[in-house]
C-alpha cells in the first residue's frame, strides 16, 4: 500500500520549498488554554521523543519572525505554553526548517489554545496538531504511527481528531505558486488532507471534519453518532477497528495503511464512505481564501 502514495513537492514563486507529501495528527478541544496547556506540553514531550532528535529547530516569534529553536528558543516556548496560562490564547508553531533545503520539512507541531468565550472567534476550540514526512511512515510502519497517535491522544481531552496523509505546509499553502498542481492532487487523491489548524480552530467547535485513516471521536460528538455501539452497526467491515481510550473518547481506524483514495485507480472504500456519511450532520463550515462552495464540496468529498 505505501507503494501508493503521491510525492508531493510544492514551491513558493521565488522557487522555495514550502509544501511536501507527508501525514498530520490534529486534535480539536472544547476547552479553553488554560485548561489543557498542560496536556498539550505532555504530548508534545511525547512527539519530540518519537521523532528524530532535532526535527524541530525553528519557532515563529510573536512579532513574525522565525528564530532558531535553541535552548533559548525552548525556554521561550515553555513559559509561553506553561507560565501564561490566563492569556486570552496561546500560538506556537515549530518546524523542522525555515525554507531551507531542497525539500520542505516533515515535521512540525501547532498549538491554537483559545478562550470559549472569546467573542473574536466564530465557534472556537483549541487545537494541536503534530505532522510527519511519508519517509516516517514508510520506514515504521502503519502500527506504529496508529500507536504513536493513540499515545498522544491519550493526553487530550479531544472532542474530534484525526491522522491522515497530507499535504505538509509547514508555512501554510498561500506561499505556494504550483496552484494546479495543488488542485490536481486535491481532485485525485481523495484521502490527501489539505489542513489549516489555526483557521479550523477559530469555527469547528464540537463539530466534526470528516472521515479519515484514523478518526478521533470525544464528547458530544461520540453521543450524537451513536456511541461505540451505534458506530459497530455503521462500520461492519472486517477493515475497521473500534479502539476505546476511555467511556468518552473512541479511536476508529479505516484500514491498515492511510489510504490516498486515488480516484484514478479505484472508488472509495466503502468504510470510508460510510464513516463519512455518519459524521455528515455534523461537519462544520470552514471559512478560506477558497469559494465557500469548494469548501462545502471537499468537506464532503467521500460521501456520495
Amino acid at each position: 500500500m505505501s507503494d501508493a502514495f503521491p510525492i508531493i513537492r510544492l514551491r513558493s514563486r521565488g522557487g522555495l520549498p514550502v509544501a511536501r507529501d507527508g501525514v498530520v495528527f490534529s486534535f480539536f478541544i472544547h476547552r479553553n488554554h488554560e485548561e489543557v496547556f498542560s496536556a498539550v506540553w505532555r504530548a508534545l514531550q511525547t512527539y519530540l521523543r518519537a521523532v528524530p532528535p532535532k526535527s524541530l529547530n525553528w519557532y515563529g516569534a510573536d512579532d513574525g519572525d522565525t528564530l532558531p529553536l535553541d535552548d533559548k528558543g525552548w525556554e521561550v516556548i515553555r513559559e509561553k505554553m506553561l507560565e501564561r496560562p490566563w492569556s486570552l490564547g496561546c500560538s506556537v508553531e515549530l518546524s523542522e526548517d525555515a525554507n531551507e533545503g531542497e525539500i520542505a520539512g516533515g515535521y512540525q507541531f501547532e498549538y491554537h489554545g483559545r478562550r470559549l468565550d472569546d467573542p473574536f472567534w466564530e465557534d472556537p476550540a483549541t487545537a494541536v496538531s503534530f505532522t510527519f514526512p511519508t519517509e516516517y511512515l514508510r520506514e515504521h510502519g502503519p502500527d506504529h504511527l496508529r500507536a504513536l497517535a493513540f499515545k498522544l491522544a491519550w493526553e487530550l481531552p479531544f472532542s474530534f481528531g484525526y491522522a491522515s496523509l497530507a499535504v505538509v505546509a509547514p508555512y501554510g499553502y498561500s506561499f505556494t505558486s504550483d496552484w494546479d498542481l495543488l488542485d490536481t492532487l486535491r481532485d485525485r487523491y481523495l484521502g490527501l488532507d489539505l489542513y489549516a489548524v489555526r483557521r479550523t480552530a477559530a469555527v469547528i467547535g464540537t463539530h466534526a471534519r470528516s472521515a479519515s485513516w484514523l478518526t478521533f471521536l470525544g464528547q458530544p460528538l461520540l453521543g450524537q453518532l451513536g456511541g461505540m455501539d451505534g458506530l459497530r452497526r455503521a462500520l461492519p467491515f472486517p477493515e475497521v477497528s473500534l479502539l476505546p481510550l476511555d467511556s468518552q473518547r473512541l479511536l476508529i481506524s479505516l484500514s491498515e495503511w492511510p489510504e490516498p483514495i486515488d480516484i484514478q485507480q479505484g472508488g472509495i472504500p466503502p468504510q470510508y464512505r460510510a464513516l463519512a456519511l455518519r459524521l455528515e450532520p455534523f461537519l462544520y463550515e470552514e471559512p478560506s481564501d477558497w469559494p465557500a462552495s469548494y469548501l462545502y464540496q471537499w468537506l464532503r468529498r467521500l460521501c456520495p
